[in-house]
């Protein structure tokens, strides 16, 4: 088995009315839970979308600087992702789909080593 990491940037989201997102997120719980029945799942969340909430740790300069928003400018951070635990390639892009279905925004999948 091999852990993947499927998740997606905020801004693949695009603007859409609370009701399609209310949908969506019916949806993307179902996904969840076939995942929780399939024992694939490892973790799956969505990001807090409050920038100012996050931390930045950088130790590029030879000492750890903790500051406080994003290291990379906000034109694109993560809104969230899906760990699973799964045989190969074909089953992780299959859990994917699935999930880009649900949420109808694009997915990125990648190996986890």
């Amino acid at each position: 088995m091999s852990q993947y990491i499927i998740y997606f940037n905020q801004q693949w989201v695009g603007d859409h009315a609370a009701e399609w997102f209310a949908a969506r997120g019916r949806l993307a719980n179902a996904v969840v839970s076939q995942m929780r029945d399939a024992g694939v799942l490892v973790f799956a969340a969505g990001v807090d979308e409050d920038l100012d909430a996050a931390i930045t740790a950088d130790a590029t300069g030879g000492a750890v600087a903790i500051t406080g928003g994003l290291y990379a400018p906000e034109e694109q951070y993560i809104g969230g992702l899906t760990i699973v635990d799964v045989a190969d390639d074909e089953a992780a892009t299959e859990w994917g789909g699935r999930i880009a279905e649900a949420c109808g925004w694009p997915q990125q999948i990648r190996r986890v080593y």
